[in-house]
This record gives C-alpha cells, sequence and structure tokens, in this order.
C-alpha cells in the first residue's frame, strides 16, 4: 500500500513513525512549511519533517493545494491511501479523488463530539470522563467523513493537553495501523456521524488563556488544564504575567472577595484564591521573567501576594 502522509506538529510523528517501522512504503511526506518559533524567532521545520528527514523520506512543504501543479505533483505519487493528522491545510476535493482508498484521517476526538482543531482543549474544557481517537475518511466539511475504527481513553484529573495528546497521539498510532488494515481487507463498513450529537470547537488564541475570577473554581481548573501548555492561563500581578500551571478545586465554599489571595493551611501549601464559586489551590506558577516554581516557593519570595486581589 503507497502512503502519502500529510502531518505537522509532534503528535503526528508516532503515526508516520508506525507506519514506517511496520513496513508500510511511504512515498512522501506533505507538512507546513518551516516556520519562526521561540523568543529568537529562528526558522525551524515541523517536528514531521524532522522525523521524515532523519528516515530518509521525501518532504514537500506546500503553502496549499490550491495550484493545479501541487495537485499534479502529489497524484504522480499515485497513492493508495493519503494519511492525515493535524496537516494544518482543507484538503481541496480535487486531492480527495486521488487515492483509491480515500484520504484517511486521525482525530483526537471520539466523534461527532469535538470536531474542530482543538479537540483536546474541548474535552478538558468540557469536563469529559472519556475522549479518543477516531480514524475517519476525510470530506470536505471538516471531521464530517464517516469512521472506520474509535478508541477511547480516560481523563484523569492531573491530566492536561500536553500530557492527554501525548497519550493520545500513540493511541492513534496503533489504531490507525489497525484501520488501514481493515479497510485494505475490506472488513470495515465505514460508520457515518450522527449529526445530532456532533459538538464543534474552533482554534484558541492567546487571549483565551486569561483568567476571569468571576468563573467558578472547577472551571478554572479545567482551564488551567486545558490551555496547558498554550497559551498558558494566567491573570496579572503588579503589571506582570502571572501563569497558574497547577491548580486545585477545594472543597467548601469561599468566603473571601472574588480574585482576593489568601493562606492556605498546611507548611508548604500554596495560595487559595477566590472565584465565583470556591476557592482555587494554586499549586505552581511562573511570574514573567521569572522561571516556574511551586506556589508555595514563590510565596516564600513573595509574601506580600497573599491579600492582594487579582483583575478579572
Amino acid at each position: 500500500m503507497r502512503i502519502v502522509f500529510m502531518g505537522s506538529p509532534e503528535f503526528a510523528v508516532p503515526s508516520l513513525e508506525h507506519l514506517v517501522l511496520n513496513g508500510y512504503e511511504v512515498v512522501a511526506v506533505y507538512t507546513r512549511p518551516d516556520r519562526p518559533v521561540g523568543r529568537g524567532l529562528a526558522v525551524a521545520p515541523p517536528p514531521v519533517k524532522a522525523s521524515a528527514v532523519k528516515r530518509g523520506l521525501p518532504v514537500f512543504q506546500p503553502d496549499s493545494f490550491r495550484s493545479a501543479e501541487a495537485v499534479v505533483k502529489l497524484a504522480a505519487f499515485k497513492p493508495d491511501v493519503i494519511v492525515v493528522c493535524a496537516f494544518g491545510q482543507i484538503l481541496p476535493q480535487s486531492v480527495l479523488d486521488i487515492p483509491a482508498y480515500q484520504c484517511v484521517n486521525v482525530h483526537f476526538s471520539l466523534l461527532p463530539r469535538h470536531r474542530g482543531a482543538a479537540p483536546v482543549v474541548a474535552a478538558v474544557l468540557a469536563g469529559d470522563e472519556f475522549t479518543g481517537v477516531s480514524i475517519q475518511l476525510v470530506r470536505r466539511k471538516l471531521d464530517t467523513g464517516p469512521v472506520l475504527a474509535r478508541a477511547a481513553i480516560p481523563i484523569s484529573s492531573p491530566d492536561n493537553t500536553g500530557t492527554l495528546t501525548d497519550k493520545l497521539s500513540l493511541v492513534g498510532a496503533h489504531l490507525l495501523l489497525e484501520a488501514l488494515t481493515g479497510w485494505r481487507r475490506g472488513e470495515i463498513t465505514p460508520q457515518p456521524q450522527n449529526e445530532d450529537e456532533a459538538t464543534y470547537f474552533s482554534q484558541i488564541n492567546k487571549e483565551d488563556g486569561e483568567i476571569d475570577w468571576n468563573l467558578p473554581a472547577v472551571e478554572i481548573w479545567r482551564r488551567v488544564r486545558a490551555f496547558h501548555p498554550w497559551p498558558g492561563c494566567y491573570t496579572t500581578w503588579r503589571g506582570k504575567q502571572f501563569k497558574i500551571l497547577k491548580a486545585a478545586v477545594l472543597p467548601g465554599e469561599a468566603s473571601l472577595g472574588v480574585g482576593q489571595v489568601i493562606t492556605l493551611p498546611g507548611h508548604d501549601a500554596g495560595p487559595g484564591i477566590g472565584t465565583g464559586e470556591g476557592i482555587l489551590g494554586v499549586v505552581k506558577v511562573q511570574l514573567e521573567g521569572k522561571r516556574a516554581m511551586s506556589a508555595a516557593e514563590f510565596l516564600r519570595g513573595q509574601r506580600d501576594f497573599i491579600g492582594a486581589v487579582l483583575p478579572s
């Protein structure tokens, strides 16, 4: 089976590598163009490109498939199937029509729940107990195609988007191999999605991470987890960005003002912060320009943080 793989970020790498290690013929890898990253804005390749180059696979980085030339070049590889995992581009019908076994997408949710570009963030924000991976056939309307296979995993309370994505990337890589095998042998009947159960979550941006202390503590806690590692959940203190990297919902009702910082009992405890409903216990923080540290360590150096009222 001749495969063209399309993907870009780190969590797409396991799917590519599992295909190669299991003897699939990956004839080309398509990924997004190199981009500036980090504080120095040095131009760097996407992780999928780095993995492909390491394995000697041909790599292509078109801006889009809007040109006939790009589509013809792709068709020349004569792929039996195109595998997509977070490629970052919407594929036109001219591309979807190329492979005999269609285009297969690795999507990190239990479709039709959490369609869109940020399904892992959506699952954490929604307080879902389970999420998973769906292997689906690609259609022009985003994430609406019939499903070849699904696998579910639990979401634990320590999970954030980073840790959960790492787990799903491995589950997805294994599930992809199973689905391709069954699909090629004609052993799988694609299952249409139930549109009545569909939900959609769009892209997130940096401003989404700003904390509104009027929200319930449980919702802020979910946001801290959902927006880690990016864009992070943050407030401001003394004119500087103050990130909350890890938190917990404390039992009992808050008897203090929204955004008010209090001391919690315990020798090595961090502060508590009043919310619209309940108290948020702060476990790990990072003040702008400083390293990440435990909230207890931060308090030892910034004792006047207690009593502050953080803005909403």
